[in-house]
């Protein structure tokens, strides 16, 4: 890991390269000249909308965003709940036109890397290019583990497995540490994200907490007993690729 302390925008972004590759100080400075000025985003508020074509890529600085689709009837689903640190549409630099969404769950700060600058970086930074691609390959695994959860994971094995896997991503983004981490998130969001209705989840927390393997205060999530945790929700960690392994 780089002795340098990058920007506070691109920190928790460092701290989440590192953990899987050594990022140098050139590679750093790239990183930082490539966003432009940080902006906010409202709670509720789109940060890329579905359909359209973005010319830019988007780094979630702070707060929780989540990709979803939404439904004729006007249901949404959403299918990934992106933390700071995320690039939260790097797959558009190639995917061109979105075929999903992304809001902001709570207040954001993010910024932009235009798409030329983007391209610019896979042409004279190669080593760099490779870490961003791994992250979007790690974007891919996460979404297979979602589709497999959702289809045939109880669901208290699902909420399981998301706790488990939102203190393990924002850990690695230096953002959670001795098993707690804050999730401000309604139970109308995590329903989304479940597939579940409101009710349902309440419920779910509530044997969980039961169980004494959370406790669940707020936006406070406090893992009691990880072990038990992790074999409610059949969590393994491989998918998130949180190992150091040159690329």
């Amino acid at each position: 890991m780089s002795t340098l302390h990058p920007e506070p925008r691109i920190a928790n972004l460092v701290d989440k390269l590192s953990l899987r590759d050594s990022v140098s100080p050139e590679e750093i400075a790239v990183l930082e000249t490539i966003l432009e000025t940080p902006y906010t985003v409202p709670a509720g508020a789109d940060i890329v909308r579905e359909h359209t074509r973005p010319q830019h890529s988007t780094l979630l600085i702070s707060g929780f965003s989540a990709r979803y689709t939404t439904l004729e009837d006007g249901g949404r689903q959403i299918t990934e709940i992106n933390v700071a640190g995320d690039f939260i549409d790097l797959h558009s630099l190639l995917m061109k036109q979105m075929d999903h969404g992304v809001v902001a769950l709570t207040d954001c700060v993010a910024a932009q890397a235009p798409h030329a600058r983007l391209i610019e970086v896979t042409e004279s930074h190669p080593h760099l290019t490779r870490l961003l691609w791994l992250d979007t390959i790690i974007d891919a695994a996460i979404h297979r583990q979602w589709l497999v959860a959702m289809g045939r994971r109880s669901g208290l094995g699902h909420l399981a497995h998301l706790v488990c896997e939102l203190y393990l991503r924002l850990q690695a983004a230096g953002q959670a540490d001795d098993l707690t981490f804050e999730l401000p998130l309604t139970q109308t969001m995590l329903g989304d994200a479940l597939g579940l209705s409101t009710v349902h989840v309440s419920r779910l927390i509530s044997e969980l907490r039961n169980e004494g393997v959370i406790a669940w205060s707020g936006g406070r999530i406090q893992i009691l007993d990880w072990r038990r945790l992790t074999e409610i929700a059949e969590f393994d960690p491989t998918y998130l690729r949180l190992q150091s392994e040159p690329v």
